[in-house]
């Protein structure tokens, strides 16, 4: 490819929406172009790697024993109702209807179009094992695009179904999956980590994340070094051992509290540590109000919370402040367990049945409640952890304290049990003529937020950094003079000899200053830059690698192609 030919609008400046590297280098490559808020248009250089990232993902589900096919993006909601999946996925998914008034979506993930395949196809126990994959587009509503390609509202995902024969089957089908999603982001160069995860409303068995680490990431993981434990903050247990707690119990008190509505406040004002208070969160749950009583020194985990309740996030929120003065009788900040509206459903996080004496909102305003302690004073549903974990807290496996980092989910999988074969009657017959549930398993790799991902764990001030292996071109051929004949023929010749022996490389035969050139190439992030000047009478031309431009080297033309083969062939090509 000659740049003069290629479609490849760069940017100077940052564009003002773009807030996260990967964004701000991908706009600005010319890469990809927003045509509304959160979708996306893919020019020339951006759809080069996207393939690339496919045909990665592509290849290994292949050598997994997965078979593509391609499914529809419209999917009539009928089959949705039959999973009761219709309602509980919510505002995110985009509903349309058809000219004769039948209901559609369009798909934001495909459990319920796999299953009706295989319900009507699979008969016996001889036909399974399976494993179907696709690389489709998938379209969900979020209610905060953002992050460019990360948080998008059009997105491209490879998604996988196993079905077998039974749990023991589901069970082997999802590590063979594990292992393809290894070497997939093993290829790809990124840096990962598999940590379990909340099935949320795909599944209700096991699920696991795979996670490429980078400060920007949305996922916030706990992970221990002493121990192979990892999980997202959503998921990961919670170790909080209470301290040593009075012998009796005193008598209820209230006690006047005027403007002291926080933990903060109320630290300073009874002069006593965050972990002798209770905190009564209140939340709207469709039409139900509840009430979390938890340590006041630790967070709430909503994620856990909700699971409790069995709602999903779209139906869940904080109470507002009328709802707040209607159950409590108080303004927001003296909430308590003691004396709320019947209405209100009390869950109690197991570690305040070990707290004694402990100090609780009164629900009348400017006035808290001394010496409360579960059991006497008030009671509620106990659940073993609705708090989210901090680093520092000890690991659920081994004990040791917990690091905390951050990433961005690029891959999951999940285990579905019977959930999706139960509700739709997807059943085979075994070796005795007797119908048998499907077992599932459900796995998902994000496409195209892994090329942002990329970018993420892959750039400096100057551009982007691409593995080779993702790089729209290998490499960039730049004569500095295209005016002068012989850098002008000797960049023409080095292009032609690299493209003879399978190099993607591209010529800048543009008539732009060696500056311009040279900025552009960073930016864009090709892997090896040749630069053909002044040595061009005596073959002598400069070879520089994008991940180390200071570095710069002289070489003879003779060489070139050698030393360009097998520098892709160590950054995981095979020329």
């Amino acid at each position: 490819m000659r740049m003069t030919k290629l479609y490849m609008p760069t940017l100077r400046e940052v564009p003002s929406e773009a807030d996260i590297p990967s964004h701000q280098l991908l706009m600005r490559a010319g890469m990809i172009r927003k045509l509304v808020s959160g979708v996306y248009s893919y020019l020339p250089l951006g759809y080069r790697v996207l393939k690339k990232v496919e045909q990665i993902v592509r290849e290994e589900m292949d050598a997994s024993g997965s078979q593509e096919v391609l499914m529809s993006a419209i999917q009539p909601s009928e089959l949705w109702k039959e999973t009761s999946r219709w309602d509980d996925f919510g505002p995110e998914m985009f509903r349309l209807y058809d000219r004769n008034q039948r209901e559609f979506c369009l798909g934001p993930t495909h459990e319920e179009i796999f299953t009706d395949l295989i319900r009507y196809e699979v008969n016996s126990y001889k036909q399974l094992p399976m494993n179907l994959y696709q690389i489709q587009t998938k379209y969900r509503d979020e209610k905060r695009p953002r992050f460019g390609l990360i948080r998008s509202r059009e997105f491209i995902m490879k998604d996988a179904y196993s079905f077998d024969l039974d749990e023991a089957g589901m069970m082997n089908s999802y590590q063979e999956m594990w292992e393809a999603y290894d070497r997939i982001f093993t290829r790809l160069g990124m840096k990962y980590r598999v940590v379990e995860g909340d099935a949320g409303a795909m599944g209700n068995g096991d699920s696991h994340e795979f996670t490429a680490m980078c400060e920007v990431g949305e996922s916030n993981v706990a992970y221990c070094d002493a121990c192979d434990f990892a999980a997202t903050d959503e998921k990961a247990e919670t170790i909080v051992p209470i301290a040593a707690q009075e012998a009796e119990e005193k008598a209820l008190e209230k006690v006047d509290t005027p403007d002291v509505g926080t933990i903060e406040d109320l630290e300073k004002f009874f002069s006593l540590g965050a972990d002798r208070f209770v905190k009564t969160l209140l939340f709207q749950a469709k039409d139900r109000v509840i009430a979390a009583c938890i340590p006041g020194h630790r967070e709430i985990n909503e994620t856990k919370l909700m699971n409790a309740i069995g709602v999903a996030e779209h139906d869940f929120e904080m109470a507002d402040a009328e709802t707040v003065k209607r159950v409590t009788n108080a303004e927001v900040g003296f909430a308590g367990p003691v004396g709320l509206d019947k209405e209100v459903e009390i869950l109690v996080d197991r570690r305040v049945l070990e707290m004694k004496n402990f100090v609780i909102g009164a629900n009348e305003t400017d006035r808290h409640l001394i010496n409360a302690n579960y059991g006497r004073d008030f009671e509620g549903r106990v659940i073993d952890d609705l708090l989210i974990v901090r680093e520092g807290d000890a690991c659920p496996k081994c004990g040791a304290p917990l690091v905390m980092d951050r990433g961005i989910e690029v891959g999951n999988i999940f285990q579905l049990g019977t959930k999706y074969s139960t509700a739709m009657s997807a059943t085979y017959l075994d070796q005795n003529g007797k119908a048998k549930l499907v077992w599932m398993g459900s796995y998902g790799v994000g496409v195209s937020r892994s090329v942002a991902s990329i970018i993420e764990q892959n750039h400096d001030e100057n551009g982007i950094v691409w593995p080779a292996v993702v790089a729209p071109f290998h490499v960039v051929v730049t004569p500095i003079n295209v005016k002068n004949d012989e850098q002008r023929e000797l960049a023409e010749a080095l292009y032609e000899e690299l493209k003879a022996a399978g190099v993607e490389v591209i010529l800048d035969d543009r008539k732009e200053r060696p500056g311009v050139k040279f900025k552009d190439a960073e930016l864009i992030g090709f892997p090896i830059r040749i630069a053909v000047g002044r040595g061009a009478a005596e073959g002598i031309v400069e070879f520089v690698l994008r991940k180390d431009v200071k570095n710069k080297e002289e070489i003879a033309q003779s060489d070139v192609c050698a030393r360009v083969i097998k520098e892709l062939n160590k950054q995981g090509l095979n020329l």
